[in-house]
Parts: structure tokens; C-alpha cells; sequence
């Protein structure tokens, strides 16, 4: 079979590879798409070395169509179309004992930590296998699982009808959150520094902050009457925006970090405390997230089309991250398949 794989030093390639054999409660999945995400960049980046091994065939955000299981396997069956929730837990740590398994304290990151999905065979436990709806294009549900981060994040925050909340950093997972948050009837207002990506937001019918050539504390501060956004998402992953993101939030509002920063960040404690403001981490998803993600995309409440701007073979992977790099692409499709699908 063909796969995509992280040779190190910066470097993909596209290689043969011999595929995994279903084993007693394996599915195997012959994958259409494969998005591309600001995680997958940082392994190409050489950023993840010391976590990830190579060579390395990643990808997490997928869609295919199941071309056999294994003993055992009764959830899934061949031809049906899927996903995958990409996160294996150990179920023994303090963590899962306590119903947490999606932050499992020994956390398998499939498509990180274990073989992703750029390659046209991919061979996973049943257990994180999800169906999706076959009347639903398969590169729309290939956005499932960023989806499912952006459902996951608006649930943390626990945002009402008619909260005001803003949304720092316009990019993929930015504008998703926007998006979900809006579709629990939230006001949203979307901060990004690049042009391109403002006006991505503003198409989508969304206002736009630019705080490059204005002060943004101003101008919520007027949107809000004085009181400050209810709910603050931090999705850009700047040391600035993280600094500033507490200036922005109502007495008794909430934060929630969003982005990964790779290193330990300022914050203004300061103004935690002094209006009893709400920390709040957000990481990954749960499996009502995924299934609400897939109700969302299959339902058009996502833009799917609209925010898939890419869409290259396998061969061109490589090609692709230098795209999504330059920030004007918004969601970066791998066609796994080709014409195999």
C-alpha cells in the first residue's frame, strides 16, 4: 500500500509499505481523506522528535470505508463508512478510574504516539472506530474530529444562549468554535492578526476583531457595553494574545485555553483574581463529542466546503504542510484513496 510518512529532519516522503492485519478486534479502514492540522505540523517541524518515532506514517482527522475486521468485531462491518476518535487509554490510571479516559495519564495519541492515518490501510482497535452517515461526502466527515474539539471546547466552557464570547485566533479551529458556539446561540466576535484569515471569518458571516490596527480591549470593551465577553477562547497559541486574553473577560467570566503552547506562558493572575475570573483547560474530546461532530457536519451546521480549501494526493503531503504553513489555506485534505474510492 502507499502511505505518507515523517522521515525526520523536515522531511515526508511517499512509500510503500506493507499494511497491518486485523488482529481479534482490529477494524481495518481503507482511508479516503486525511486532514492536515497545526499538530501534524509540528511533527514535520521536527518539534515532537522526542515523542514521536521514525519513520512514521501520521494523520489523526480521517474518513474511510471499513475493508475488513477482525474476530470479535461487531460495531462496524466491511463497507461502511467511519471515522476514527484517535485517543487509546490504559483504563487503569487515577485519570480513567475517575471517567476520564480521553485525558488518560498514559494517553496513546493514535496518529502521534502510534501509526495515523496517511496510509491507504489502517488497521485500529474497534473501539475508537465511529460510524458516519453514508449520505454524508466523505471528505466532509474527514473534518469530524477537528469538529470534535471545537464541541469539546464550547462544552467546557459551559456558554449560554446570549453570551457574548470571543475567539482569538482565526484559523481552522478558531472559526470551528465560532461556529458551534453560534450554533448554540452565542454572539461571537472572531480576533486575528492575518487579513486573509479575517476575511475567511467575516465570509462566514462572522464580526472580526483586526488587533494589529486596533485596540481590541477597546473595541470589546464598546461591543459589550463596558461589561467584557462572557466566555474568552484562546485559539492562537501567541504569547501576546495569551498575556492580553484575560483583559477581555466579564467579571466572573471564563478563559478557556484552547491553543497548544509549547512552553510555559505569562498570564495576568492579576486579573484572575481581581475579577474572579475562570481558568479553564480544553483538550481533545469525548466520544458525545465526536458523535455531536458528526451530526453537525452531516447536518450543514458546518461550512464543510467552505472551510476545505485543499485538496492534494498523497503523493504531495510534503507539498501541502508548505501551504498550510503560509496560513492562506484553511483545511488541507490528503486524498489518501486516489482514485481507489
Amino acid at each position: 500500500m502507499r502511505t505518507a510518512q515523517y522521515l525526520g529532519d523536515h522531511r515526508v516522503a511517499a512509500v510503500e509499505a506493507e499494511p497491518a492485519a486485523p488482529e481479534a478486534g482490529d477494524v481495518q479502514i481503507r482511508v479516503a481523506y486525511t486532514g492536515l492540522c497545526g499538530t501534524d505540523l509540528h511533527i514535520v517541524h521536527g518539534d515532537m522528535d522526542g515523542r514521536v518515532r521514525r519513520p512514521l506514517a501520521f494523520g489523526h482527522e480521517m474518513s474511510g470505508i471499513v475493508a475488513a475486521v477482525g474476530a470479535g468485531v461487531t460495531a462496524v462491518h466491511p463497507g461502511q463508512h467511519v471515522t476514527v476518535m484517535p485517543l487509546s487509554w490504559d483504563g487503569t490510571c487515577p485519570a480513567c478510574r475517575a471517567g476520564h479516559e480521553h485525558i488518560c495519564q498514559n494517553l496513546d495519541f493514535v496518529g502521534i504516539d502510534s501509526p495515523g492515518s496517511l496510509q491507504e490501510l489502517w488497521t485500529v482497535p474497534e473501539r475508537i472506530v465511529i460510524p458516519v452517515p453514508e449520505s454524508a461526502p466523505l471528505r466532509q466527515m474527514a473534518l469530524v474530529e477537528p469538529v470534535a474539539v471545537a464541541v469539546h471546547d464550547v462544552r467546557r466552557s459551559e456558554l449560554r444562549g446570549g453570551d457574548r464570547v470571543l475567539v482569538i485566533g482565526g484559523g481552522p479551529i478558531g472559526l470551528l468554535i465560532a461556529t458551534v458556539a453560534r450554533h448554540r446561540g452565542a454572539e461571537v466576535v472572531v480576533s486575528e492578526v492575518d487579513a486573509s484569515r479575517r476575511g475567511q471569518a467575516a465570509e462566514l458571516g462572522f464580526d472580526v476583531i483586526d488587533p494589529a490596527g486596533e485596540d481590541p480591549v477597546a473595541a470589546v470593551e464598546r461591543w459589550t457595553e463596558g461589561a467584557g465577553a462572557d466566555v474568552v477562547f484562546e485559539v492562537s497559541g501567541a504569547a501576546a494574545a495569551l498575556r492580553s486574553a484575560t483583559s477581555f473577560a466579564k467579571v466572573r467570566g471564563t478563559l478557556v485555553i484552547v491553543a497548544i503552547h509549547p512552553v510555559p506562558r505569562e498570564i495576568d493572575v492579576q486579573r484572575v483574581f481581581w475579577r474572579e475570573l475562570r481558568l479553564l483547560g480544553a483538550r481533545v474530546y469525548e466520544r458525545a463529542d465526536f458523535e455531536e461532530a458528526i451530526g453537525l457536519v452531516a447536518a450543514g451546521v458546518i461550512p464543510a466546503e467552505r472551510l476545505i480549501t485543499d485538496v492534494v494526493p498523497l503523493e504531495e503531503t510534503q507539498e501541502a504542510f508548505a501551504r498550510l504553513e503560509s496560513g492562506q489555506a484553511m483545511k488541507v485534505l490528503v486524498d489518501v484513496a486516489g482514485a481507489a474510492l
